[in-house]
């Protein structure tokens, strides 16, 4: 594993000689514009691992994705390699289907420590939810990135991370299937504690969430990039383009249906992601990752 190589397939040229929070702001951003969120390993036949070379070889140089526990654990290792005091936290996902969030941990994201201060940095829960640089871990503040406006509120030792939406506006609303699409809104997105973690602590959840028939990511093949001002996702054959602050705080949101023969063009265009297996979509959750 080769920190020049990795840099190479984000494509990042600026320098890493310095440990701040410049850097590591744009290392993340570099990271989440080049290295898809996505599932497809499920839909492909193919099994996740938590080893941290195969994620590498995935993801380095086999120009995939992946999705929280390769993302960041890749970060992490990316992070320590640099000189970062980087911690593993686990967290439990927000499902707004049941208003509830999630019995075990079952997202990996990172704790930087910088001087005095701490950060959270997660460079794998894609979509509209992805962090575009690393929250500072304060409660109660308001923290503008461009997705949206961020929020951490601490009580009794646990942290939870919650999203302000702007309005959305969805030309074509007839494909859309979210009730809500046109309201701004506070989402929570997930709940955690500063426990540090190991990577083998996620291994029980990593296989639930590939096995499991009711899991979000068994029921939906999941590809989302971030791009220079939005983010683009591909859910099942949903082709989905979010501009963000398009015009007036409201985000434009564009939807088109894809044909099977347009799924292996639209990848391999829209996330530079070719897959090696047959690749079968499926969406059969009706939870709006929106």
């Amino acid at each position: 594993m080769d920190i020049k190589e990795y840099f190479a397939r984000i494509s990042y040229q600026g320098s890493y000689d310095k440990p701040d929070l410049a850097t590591l702001t744009d290392i993340v951003q570099h990271h989440i514009r080049a290295v898809p969120f996505e599932n497809l390993s499920i839909h492909c036949g193919e099994r996740i691992e938590l080893d941290l070379e195969a994620t590498y070889k995935k993801i380095v140089r086999k120009n995939r994705g992946g999705w929280c526990m390769e993302n960041n654990h890749l970060l992490s290792w990316v992070l320590k390699t640099l000189g970062y005091n980087v911690t593993l936290l686990g967290s439990k996902v927000y499902v707004p289907e049941y208003d509830a969030y999630a019995d075990e941990i079952d997202h990996l994201l990172l704790q930087v420590v910088l001087g005095d201060k701490s950060y959270i940095v997660d460079g794998g829960f894609g979509m509209a939810y992805q962090l575009w640089q690393p929250l500072e871990l304060i409660s109660g503040t308001d923290q503008l990135q461009t997705p949206g406006i961020f929020r951490l509120l601490e009580e009794s030792g646990v942290w939870y991370l919650e999203k302000v939406k702007r309005k959305q506006w969805v030309p074509n609303q007839s494909i859309s299937t979210s009730q809500n699409v046109e309201e701004a809104a506070c989402r929570r997105v997930y709940l955690f504690t500063l426990q540090p973690r190991d990577i083998e602590e996620f291994r029980a959840s990593n296989t639930h969430l590939q096995t499991a028939p009711d899991s979000l990511f068994v029921t939906k093949s999941i590809c989302s990039l971030q791009t220079a001002d939005g983010v683009r996702a591909l859910v099942g054959w949903k082709f989905t383009e979010i501009k963000y602050n398009y015009k007036d705080n409201t985000d434009l949101v564009e939807i088109r249906i894809l044909a099977d023969e347009e799924i292996e063009t639209t990848l391999k265009e829209k996330f530079n992601i070719t897959l090696d297996k047959k690749f079968v979509p499926i969406n059969t959750s009706r939870l709006s990752l929106f």
